[in-house]
């Protein structure tokens, strides 16, 4: 046998070992109920996002609207859709830099709202980005769908997720059809609903970001098969999760010992059958772990609303009640109430208050915001006061750095007036 057959016979050998182990292994971890720790740089990005999206959301329906402009009367009911607690029409005239107000023409009396210059200007450049990352978003639309039991997700689902994904506005009808050779609609939700179905398995897109970020650690940035499986020869299939816990709560013996137990458990990448897995075994907590972790890697900012995750839970083979996992890692996961909505971030996708990998996509709406906090402090002033049209197309904005580790137990006060739709579910965490 040459050494090539060897190698292929000791992998196929673990794996059977490794497969073996997790149909027996159960519950033996002792959990450790921790308290939940505010965490204010979190909770500031996620109040300054809030008005973001809503803005970009009322951008993107000036554009589709055949005349160019929404009336009063189209913003009347809009506000929960916008995830706003507070009428559309006194949000949107908070922000003259982006939304010019006018009499309509023929009933004077009724106010509508355009697009400024500056606005179209952004709109253009946020098209151009689109066209620049598509590939990109390609591949992380494909790995949502990789990690669904039927490799399809609903329409529906996904339009929920499409601000946090950077999917376009038409991604269901325009930016789909640019892969025919990858997606397809197809009636296979449980009522006939239309889904998204993955036409075309690519192995090269089933390596987690958490595998990727121990391989570029302990191979100097190489990522191939060939490491993986040099690291799995020696012995070593238990990855670790980044840990950043509230303050305090690292330097707990019994917390450590937890972490400590729960990390050395073997690792199972969230694009590999569960089905081997016993339900009620600390393995397919820590498999859920993965998954939820993987799936913010994929989104823009490492977060998301928990209700939208709950939507995907029949899809992603995910257990009842395990939104609970939020909770029980908060060295791995972050659960905001900011803004009256319940909210759920990566931590280690955050260094001192900002995103540590910025996409590109976040950096244009970082150029979006500069413009709404322009026009939020200098109201009607404020399209005077903007840098001009070249400036703004190579300035970023600014960012404003908060530590995203001051974390503290006080209060659970809710500055922000503006929200998505509230977490009505009778589940509690």
């Amino acid at each position: 046998m040459n050494s090539a057959a060897k190698e292929v016979f000791f992998i196929l050998k673990s794996r059977l070992n490794h497969h073996a182990h997790l149909l027996n292994h159960h519950r033996t971890i002792v959990k450790v109920r921790l308290k939940w720790v505010k965490n204010r740089g979190l909770d500031h990005i996620i109040d300054v996002q809030t008005d973001l999206k809503a803005a970009c959301l009322l951008k993107n329906a000036i554009v589709r609207s055949p005349s160019g402009y929404l009336t009063s009367k189209s913003l009347a009911d809009s506000h929960k859709l916008l995830g706003l607690t507070v009428p559309t029409l006194r949000f949107i005239r908070r922000f003259p830099t982006l939304f010019e107000e006018f009499p309509h023409p023929k009933y004077p009396s009724m106010p509508c709202f355009k697009l400024t210059h500056v606005a179209k200007v952004l709109h253009d450049q946020e098209m151009k980005v689109f066209d620049d990352v598509q590939s990109d978003l390609m591949q992380r639309l494909s790995r949502v769908l990789m990690m669904s039991k039927n490799r399809m997700v609903p329409l529906e689902s996904l339009h929920q997720l499409k601000w946090d994904l950077g999917l376009p506005d038409d991604f269901d009808r325009n930016f789909i059809k640019k892969f025919p050779e990858n997606f397809v609609v197809v009636r296979g939700g449980s009522n006939g609903s239309p889904c998204l179905k993955l036409l075309k398995w690519e192995d090269h897109f089933a390596v987690s970001e958490l595998q990727k970020m121990n391989n570029k650690d302990e191979s100097g940035g190489n990522t191939d098969t060939t490491s993986v499986y040099r690291q799995f020869r020696k012995g070593k299939s238990a990855l670790e999760f980044p840990m950043s816990f509230p303050r305090g709560y690292g330097a707990q013996k019994k917390v450590k010992a937890w972490m400590d137990e729960f990390q050395n458990l073997p690792y199972i990448s969230p694009y590999e059958d569960s089905s081997g897995i016993d339900p009620n075994s600390d393995l397919m907590e820590k498999w859920v772990v993965g998954v939820l972790h993987e799936f913010l890697s994929l989104t823009l900012y490492k977060k998301t609303k928990r209700n939208y995750l709950r939507s995907l839970r029949e899809e992603m083979n995910l257990p009842h009640r395990f939104t609970r996992i939020f909770t029980r890692y908060p060295g791995i996961f972050y659960l905001s109430m900011k803004c009256k909505t319940t909210t759920v971030a990566l931590r280690d996708g955050y260094r001192r208050g900002r995103l540590a990998n910025p996409h590109p996509l976040t950096r244009h709406r970082d150029k979006f915001h500069h413009v709404m906090r322009t026009g939020l402090v200098y109201r009607s002033k404020g399209l005077d006061i903007l840098p001009q049209l070249d400036a703004v197309e190579n300035d970023p904005g600014e960012e404003e750095e908060i530590d995203d580790n001051d974390d503290d137990g006080g209060g659970n006060s809710d500055e922000c007036y503006k929200s998505g739709s509230s977490d009505s579910d009778e589940e509690d965490d």
